[in-house]
């Protein structure tokens, strides 16, 4: 275990950070599951650029690398246009 203050303050802000990341991580896995689920054009193309936000926000904090998300929106994208 940690001996020194920064350490243990380390310590705390990566679990911190661990779970917010985690909540939203899951969060936008599970918008990409409902868009790709989604069947209707009218409520995917409303929907997409939620979803491509949220992974641009992933993205942008290092949650997900920046080409998993650019792979993942081209691919939702493609699903949308072509309903």
């Amino acid at each position: 275990m940690a001996n020194h203050l920064s350490a243990k303050k380390r310590i705390r802000q990566s679990e911190k950070r661990r779970l917010h990341n985690k909540y939203y991580a899951k969060t936008t896995r599970s918008a990409v599951r409902k868009l790709r689920a989604t069947n209707e054009k009218a409520a995917a193309e409303e929907l997409f650029p939620k979803v491509a936000s949220m992974l641009d926000k992933l993205a942008k904090s290092n949650v997900i690398h920046i080409k998993k998300a650019s792979n993942l929106k081209s691919s939702l994208a493609l699903h949308v246009n072509g309903l």
